[in-house]
């Protein structure tokens, strides 16, 4: 039995045009290539390495990585997501490390796909969380740091190391996340959607006079909840409700809420860490 061809896909910018094509004075706009056959401007002839800063077609069989090396910066929402068919010779860096990319100088731009799913396979989720949940709860974060910074702080600070008996540390469920991102081959996903959550966050508190520090706790705050959202149906509860950060908000933690040294937080640290 024959095995099912591999879909390959090419992330542009709204208007469909690849951005490195762009940025290197050919562009290519595939919004108004659909169905058509297209040659590389200026292919490279040292296959395949970069004699320009667009040397080739690059593009990638597994979704989640389909916003990876794009040139599209500053990230921003929304993007458009194309499937494409290798055409003439291909090529790759290295099968080892690149197995799901793949490079050429000819393409047939197939169709439009939803952009989503660039985000992984709980893309629809994500934006929702983005777009709908997090501009509202910045807000608040915000507020919740600095009416209390200090008892904020130490909240913080125990989510991060300690976790409790319900949810694990979020320093640790951030590298679960990761690696749980680059197994699915979705770590350009989670950097996109990190870099919109953070994004979300500077429009809902644009105009406040919310602090630096409260910024920064609603970042992570933001991410954390993206990031949730991208592995819902992968983790349990432990690991997303430490990445949501459900410690700081509720103000459940291990330690003391004015604990007096780093001393005294480590041992109540360990306390916790134990009785889980």
């Amino acid at each position: 039995m024959a095995s099912k061809p591999d879909t390959w896909y090419i992330a542009t910018p709204a208007d469909g045009t690849i951005e490195m094509s762009r940025h290197a004075g050919t562009p290519v706009n595939l919004a108004a290539s659909v169905g058509e056959v297209v040659d590389h401007p200026k292919p490279c002839t040292n296959l395949w390495f970069d004699e320009s800063p667009f040397s080739y077609f690059r593009m990638v069989k597994r979704v989640g990585e389909a916003l990876e090396d794009t040139g599209i910066w500053p990230i921003t929402w929304p993007v458009r997501l194309w499937i494409v068919q290798p055409l003439g010779e291909t090529g790759n860096w290295g099968q080892r490390h690149y197995p799901y990319r793949l490079l050429s100088h000819q393409i047939r731009v197939i169709e439009e796909t939803d952009a989503h799913r660039a985000l992984g396979a709980a893309g629809r989720d994500v934006l929702d969380v983005i777009q709908q949940q997090i501009p509202e709860q910045a807000v608040r974060w915000a507020a919740d740091w600095d009416a209390d910074p200090e008892g904020m702080r130490q909240r913080q600070w125990n989510w991060a190391q300690c976790g409790g008996r319900a949810c694990g540390s979020g320093r640790w469920a951030e590298s679960v996340a990761a690696a749980t991102s680059h197994a699915h081959r979705e770590s350009a996903a989670q950097t996109w959607i990190e870099h919109l959550a953070r994004h979300a966050v500077d429009q809902a508190l644009a105009g406040t006079d919310a602090s630096m520090y409260a910024y920064s706790y609603a970042y992570g705050r933001a991410t954390g909840h993206a990031v949730a959202a991208q592995h819902h149906a992968r983790f349990d509860a432990y690991v997303l409700d430490a990445l949501r950060g459900t410690g700081p908000s509720a103000g459940a933690v291990a330690v003391a809420p004015h604990a007096p040294d780093t001393g005294r937080r480590w041992a109540s640290c360990r306390t916790a860490s134990s009785t889980r």
